[in-house]
């Protein structure tokens, strides 16, 4: 293979990576916006309502099954829409009350690191090794760096929506792992489907139990537009994006865009509304980081490797299979990716 064939895959996967990173950083700001009109569980429920009934719409195109079957499938898509919908959204969006999205977005850029941590406890066989525990030390520094707490005044709201976020990151990747050992053979872009229409019942019903009220909804035109924007750009169209990126990269690289989500977010968040972190969220960003490289040094350098020896064609056979339910906001995790020592 030539490097004028090699060199437009490239920079065709940059692009995909770009927009991803565009879309899913963004998401955090968008929230921050719209949660100014809307209240957090009715806001993120009706989002992932409409998006789940589109994204079925899609997986009936492309996929070869669209129901689940069986104990097993029903069981995953239950897991996913609990844990990687309806409980990290909700917690973020509640979070988001009182936390800007470019905080929201570094803490929950713990979630990969939280997800080989939960994996070396709950999946037989696995444990982190030494250098993971140095990885999985330096994302709760990180977080620490982040929120900086006052043991004076815990219950500062800072304090109490950086504490709801991290909650929301540690749903996700729990429930990245306990989908992991459940059998199915149901394509991914039919679970996804599920799992969002699941989780938006449970949000809506916690919504209810809150003591939300739809007559509390604004419907200005910023409302609209962040709603719009959540559900069909950072949702659907961003989809449709990580699963290109998916199969022409495999669930590796995709792993790496939660790192470049929350510059985007710190980035969008100064456009949009003159917000700027501090160098403190930049230290705690980086330390995470550095986690992040410990945890899954394996992973990375295997990704290394396949960036140097170009005309090797990574093999995708499975990854649909290996990658968990993925929504924006996160980061996928999956079990190839993950460096546990056996």
């Amino acid at each position: 293979m030539t490097h004028s064939k090699i060199l437009p895959a490239g920079y065709r996967d940059a692009v995909l990576f770009s927009m991803l990173a565009l879309c899913w950083g963004s998401s955090f700001v968008a929230i921050e916006v719209g949660l100014e009109h809307v209240p957090p569980l009715l806001f993120a429920g009706l989002r992932y309502a409409l998006a789940g009934l589109i994204v079925l719409g899609y997986a009936s195109l492309v996929a070869d099954r669209v129901w689940p079957q069986g104990r097993g499938e029903w069981l995953a898509v239950t897991v996913a829409g609990v844990f990687v919908i309806a409980l990290y959204h909700g917690l973020l969006y509640i979070g988001e009350l009182y936390v800007s999205g470019a905080v929201a977005a570094t803490i929950i850029s713990t979630a990969p690191i939280l997800t080989v941590a939960f994996a070396s406890v709950l999946l037989p066989d696995e444990r982190l090794g030494r250098l993971g525990l140095v990885g999985f030390a330096l994302g709760l520094i990180g977080v620490v760096l982040v929120v900086r707490p006052d043991p004076a005044i815990l219950g500062d709201t800072m304090t109490v929506g950086a504490a709801l976020v991290f909650g929301a990151a540690v749903a996700f990747a729990l429930g990245g792992v306990l989908v992991r050992p459940i059998e199915s053979e149901l394509p991914l872009e039919s679970l996804e489907a599920w799992a969002m229409l699941i989780g938006a019942g449970v949000l809506l019903g916690w919504a209810l139990l809150r003591g939300e009220s739809i007559a509390a909804i604004e419907a200005t035109s910023t409302a609209i537009l962040s709603y719009l924007y959540l559900t069909l750009v950072s949702g659907v169209f961003a989809f449709l994006l990580y699963f290109q990126l998916l199969d022409r990269s495999g669930a590796i690289q995709v792993n790496l865009v939660g790192y470049a989500e929350p510059a985007v977010a710190i980035l969008v968040s100064w456009l949009v509304l003159g917000s700027v972190v501090d160098s403190l969220t930049i230290v705690g960003l980086v330390t995470i980081l550095a986690g992040f490289s410990l945890v899954k040094r394996r992973a990375l350098r295997r990704l290394l490797r396949s960036w140097r020896e170009p005309t090797t064609a990574p093999s995708h056979d499975g990854a649909h299979d290996r990658a968990q339910p993925r929504t924006d906001g996160g980061v996928s995790a999956d079990a190839e990716s993950a460096d546990i020592e056996q």
